[in-house]
């Protein structure tokens, strides 16, 4: 694909709208958050000349602090999932099955599988804006960075499938306006036989038959029926009904994706979004920018920490910190897009560029219940195969994918360190051989082993794989967790805080 070049301030007018947007659609969908049946908005209820805090909004802040700490090739799963533990307060749903997973050890993507109800709902496509801002018109790197952040809350859930989508099309619109084909460049990098595609599909067909937009969204209300509250599949279809009855006109679009119900603050914030990014902030009627003003109101940061994080105060200096992060999120992922004062310039670039998409088929096809482990010269996959719960005397297969990451042959030195007790077949110690680089060869090699406990006495079961790689200084030590399947567990509420809780009631989590 040919370089894109974005004049600087269009392209800044366009992460401004998209900001402006996401407050927008928040403060108007706010009221009506949770509400079931069909409603009748009429603007905005919040009082006018400030917005309403949104949480999701809020964790996008706390992924800016971790882009300014740690650049944009030190950003992953366990580093937002490290910063979601110390600097968000919300204990809700997936929010806070996930900091109980993590605070019982689970890593992403178990943090966001592990007893989790709401892997299937809205909390991660939310929040999608930050990651498509910093790669305008290059889809695959804002899927890539925006699955690393859903699965810390969701796995490998229809909530990432949603996150795929949204974040597909928000960086798409950057270059692609036209809300069809943004439609099937999202629809093309997520599984046709997901519930998410289902729901979006259904809601196209509804504006195409023409159905009335009542009819359809009752239509996605049912079908969602199965699923968890907010279910990332409903609401999808409801953002996309929304946009396609809307015909353009932003107030209108925007008052459809309210009155369809149920999360209506993510609905129209998540909509306005990606209307504000096609338009850019000057395309924003006044009369709906204008009540919400330049603002920022959080709701589920936490202030307490010492030193603090610069929260920014409005969209304005939002925006100006993601713009000062570009250039080094664009460089970082070789993205084929120039920022400068020419104009902008996308010939030739369609639709047709951005369908499908490697990052997408990549997250989609990793086994569901596996962690990766990067050294340097070795990347490691370690496949569960299933939730990490043992039993005693019952031998649980885990398997071992080690893939060549530099030019050069390896043998690779393998030491099980387990509990007492507990040993690994066919032995505690092996050789994996890997490679030198050479397209007729494969690069990687794969075992499979059996844990076997011989007593499971603790809640939480650690160990480590070391792995030594001969001529090399990095040791790759890869941490093990299993959970006691003897002694049946619970999440309980504190009053504080989601926590693992055992027969003995040791508060594990």
């Amino acid at each position: 694909m040919r370089t894109i070049i974005f004049n600087r301030d269009q392209l800044r007018d366009k992460i401004y709208g998209c900001w402006l947007g996401k407050s927008i659609g928040g403060t108007l969908g706010m009221p009506y958050e949770g509400l079931q049946q069909v409603q009748d908005s009429n603007g905005y209820l919040h009082p006018t000349g400030e917005p309403a805090p949104n949480d999701d909004l809020d964790l996008q802040i706390v992924w800016l602090w971790a882009l300014q700490d740690r650049g944009p090739l030190g950003v992953n799963a366990a580093v937002l999932g490290e910063y979601w533990l110390n600097y968000i307060v919300a204990q809700w749903s997936e929010y806070a099955n996930c900091k109980a997973n993590q605070r019982l050890g689970l890593t992403p993507p178990f943090s966001g599988s592990y007893n989790n109800y709401f892997a299937d709902s809205n909390g991660a496509w939310i929040r999608t804006e930050i990651w498509a801002c910093l790669a305008p018109g290059c889809p695959d790197v804002a899927t890539r960075y925006a699955c690393e952040d859903a699965s810390v809350d969701h796995g490998f859930g229809e909530g990432t499938i949603a996150t795929i989508f949204t974040a597909a099309v928000q960086s798409a619109a950057f270059v692609i306006s036209d809300r069809e084909e943004l439609i099937n460049i999202g629809l093309s990098r997520i599984p046709a036989a997901s519930r998410v595609a289902k729901s979006i599909k259904m809601a196209l067909a509804g504006y195409q038959s023409g159905r009335s937009w009542r009819e359809t969204r009752d239509l996605l209300y049912q079908d969602a029926q199965d699923q968890c509250w907010f279910a990332a599949c409903g609401n999808l279809g409801f953002i996309v009904l929304a946009w396609m009855y809307g015909e353009g006109d932003f107030g209108r679009s925007l008052k459809i994706a309210v009155d369809c119900a149920d999360d209506t603050d993510s609905t129209a914030g998540t909509l306005a979004s990606i209307l504000g990014i096609i338009g850019g902030a000057s395309s924003l009627p006044p009369e709906w920018t204008q009540p919400v003003g330049d603002k920022i109101l959080t709701l589920c940061l936490d202030r307490t920490t010492f030193p603090p994080k610069p929260i920014p105060a409005t969209v304005t200096a939002f925006v100006d910190s993601l713009m000062a992060l570009l250039p080094q999120v664009l460089g970082a992922n070789k993205c084929p897009v120039a920022v400068s004062d020419q104009p902008t310039d996308t010939t030739g670039i369609s639709s047709a560029n951005y369908m499908g998409g490697i990052a997408a088929k990549k997250i989609l096809d990793r086994p569901p219940y596996s962690v990766v482990h990067d050294f340097i010269h070795t990347r490691v996959l370690v496949d569960y195969g299933k939730d990490p719960v043992i039993k005693s005397g019952e031998p649980f297969d885990l398997r071992l994918v080690f893939d060549n990451l530099l030019p050069d042959a390896r043998s690779l030195e393998l030491t099980w360190l387990l509990p007492d007790g507990w040993r690994v077949l066919p032995s505690d110690k092996s050789l994996v051989s890997l490679n030198a680089t050479d397209v007729r060869r494969p690069l990687h090699r794969e075992i499979r082993v059996q844990v076997l406990a011989g007593k499971v006495k603790d809640a939480v079961n650690r160990g480590v794989l070391q792995m030594v790689a001969h001529g090399r200084p990095t040791v790759g030590l890869i941490p093990l967790l299993f959970l006691n399947g003897d002694t049946p567990c619970e999440q309980v509420y504190d009053g504080d805080r989601y926590a693992w809780t055992y027969k003995d009631d040791k508060v594990v989590g």
